[in-house]
């Protein structure tokens, strides 16, 4: 069952926030009742209700359908702004080649699409305020927390709310540093009000958010236990991971050991890959608790978003080619958000856009009616279609009226497959055992198991199906590679084969050292045709200058 009743029953977390902002009166916070934290945190179930606001945070933008009643002031959307996740797909896929935006005017995406943005960007200012919003969420709720006097069952069960909190805090925190580098902390120990935090270093937010997650796991619930739409065990350790693996990028050294470490603590767990790709990403997708390790809940009923999932499911359809039947997708009408830049397609065979029974089933592209060629940005017909996303059940009947309520498709934030390619990643950059078949010749053997291609081969054989003999397809051997750096590469095009349109793609560039270099270019990078490099100031987004003028401990470096 999906998290409905603690997600959304109360909604009303806003209300305690006045003031808790990570530290200016830029934020302009808005608050929707007179109800103070004093009246709130004073029952379990009040907790819960503020816990399922945090969770919700992700997905909605205010208290309202759509974002009506909105949580703070924005630029976007004519001041109603767009819920966290779909800002978060933006400032991940815009920039790189799995995302050719339509409407750069009307949408903003005119900076994040071009890597040209500034400090002014729209997109840029209200991502980083949104961050800073569910902060102060979990900072508040935490202050609270931490002087509670319940007892028994209840001291227990918020003991494991509280720790569910630290780890959303760390998840937001992980996004700040990522976006941003050099970032304002505070926390539930700072004071409310004129409060200026400092300016963390990369390592001192890198620093901080490990020690977080270590000290809050073990009173999160496991795996096997955690109701659908809470964090896990399963959730703190991937995100670790998920730190340890760029951390080179952040700090300047590596921890892909330690990535490899917190890859088994996952791997150990129980999941297992779910065997119909395609049922990750449509209306049933909460079905997949074998495979997704954190979702975040979106419901037509109690969480109408314009963003989140609804925007993945509308937005790669077509509005005008009439070749396309979005009913087939679940969905009222296309958006035409959204196209797939050439470069990216070429990361398939002409055989998986076919839909060869011999291809990559995760190659879920429409082309008819559709260049592969982008011509021109704005043009609804240049580029290919994804067609990855659905709002069908998996009987094949519409989940909900997309045009009224949005889409019931939950997003899957965290999937068993990105953390067997991470760990395969991490094999690679730490040694050369890439396929040990020591002790025999046992294809399941747990030699074989510490070696980057089993777990490869784990994903393609779901991608490319068996064949008539019983045996896997897809798969890929050592010796298909001439060097450590084919194989890395290979990798990088495996995790856009599997990840795309799940908001990974720029981290994995950037980590590879190829979003703002030379090293690759796709069309339209930097703003013209044919691609070019750009400075390498855009592998960080800059803190908004609004932000910059509030708090005189922040400052951009190339900006």
């Amino acid at each position: 069952m999906k998290l409905k009743n603690i997600l959304y029953s109360m909604m009303m977390g806003t209300a305690v926030l006045t003031g808790t902002t990570s530290c200016v009166s830029d934020l302009d916070q808005y608050p929707h009742t007179e109800t103070t934290s004093k009246d709130v945190y004073t029952s379990l179930a009040n907790y819960e209700a503020v816990l399922g606001k945090i969770y919700a945070s992700m997905v909605t933008s205010g208290q309202g359908k759509g974002g009506d009643n909105k949580d703070m002031s924005s630029v976007l959307n004519n001041g109603s702004g767009f819920d966290y996740m779909r800002m978060f797909i933006n400032m991940q896929e815009c920039g790189t080649d799995e995302f050719a935006s339509t409407w750069l005017t009307g949408e903003q995406t005119t900076g994040l699409s071009y890597l040209s943005w500034d400090a002014n960007d729209a997109w840029v200012s209200d991502m980083y305020y949104r961050i800073y919003y569910n902060i102060a969420l979990c900072n508040e709720f935490l202050r609270n927390a931490n002087s509670a006097s319940f007892s028994g069952a209840d001291a227990e069960k918020l003991k494991e709310y509280k720790a569910e909190v630290r780890f959303m805090r760390a998840l937001f925190y992980y996004h700040a540093l990522d976006f941003f580098r050099n970032i304002p902390m505070v926390t539930e120990n700072d004071p409310v009000g004129s409060f200026i935090p400092p300016r963390y270093t990369p390592q001192q937010t890198f620093d901080y958010i490990e020690s977080e997650l270590k000290d809050c796991v073990g009173d999160m619930l496991p795996a096997s236990t955690c109701p659908y739409g809470q964090a896990s065990q399963g959730a703190a350790y991937t995100l670790l991971a998920k730190l340890y693996l760029n951390s080179e990028v952040y700090t300047g050294v590596a921890k892909y050991a330690e990535c490899k470490e917190a890859c088994e603590k996952v791997m150990d767990m129980g999941y297992s890959l779910e065997s119909d790709y395609s049922k990750l990403f449509n209306a049933d997708n909460d079905k997949r608790t074998n495979e997704i390790i954190f979702a975040l809940p979106v419901s037509a009923e109690h969480t109408v978003s314009w963003g989140a999932s609804t925007y993945l499911v509308c937005g790669q359809l077509s509005m005008s080619n009439a070749n396309q039947n979005v009913a087939d997708f679940g969905a009222t009408s296309g958006w035409s958000e959204f196209r797939l830049r050439p470069e990216f397609v070429d990361k398939f065979t002409q055989a998986d856009i076919d839909g060869d029974d011999n291809g990559d089933k995760r190659c879920k592209f429409f082309t008819n009616g559709q260049s592969k060629d982008i011509t021109d940005m704005t043009t609804e017909t240049a580029g290919y279609l994804s067609e990855k996303w659905s709002n069908l059940k998996d009987d094949g009947t519409t989940a909900s009226n997309t045009g009224d309520a949005g889409v019931d498709t939950d997003f899957p934030l965290f999937r068993l497959a990105d953390v067997y390619l991470m760990y395969a990643e991490c094999v690679v950059r730490t040694g050369d055992d890439w396929d040990n078949w020591a002790g025999g010749s046992d294809a399941e053997s747990d030699s074989r198991k510490k070696g980057a291609i089993y777990w490869i081969n784990k994903v393609r054989e779901r991608a490319y199906g068996i064949d008539e003999n019983g045996n896997p397809k897809g798969q890929v051997w050592k010796e298909n590679f001439s060097s450590k750096d084919a194989f890395l590469q290979f990798i990088l095009d495996e995790r856009a084969r599997e990840l795309y349109h799940e908001g990974y793609r720029r981290t994995d560039l950037i980590r590879y050292g190829q979003f703002t270099t030379n090293k690759y270019i796709w069309q339209w990078k930097g703003g013209v045709h044919d691609g070019q490099a750009v400075d390498s100031k855009y592998n960080i987004y800059p803190i908004p200058n609004t932000e910059l003028t509030a708090n005189p401990n922040l400052h951009n470096d190339n900006y």
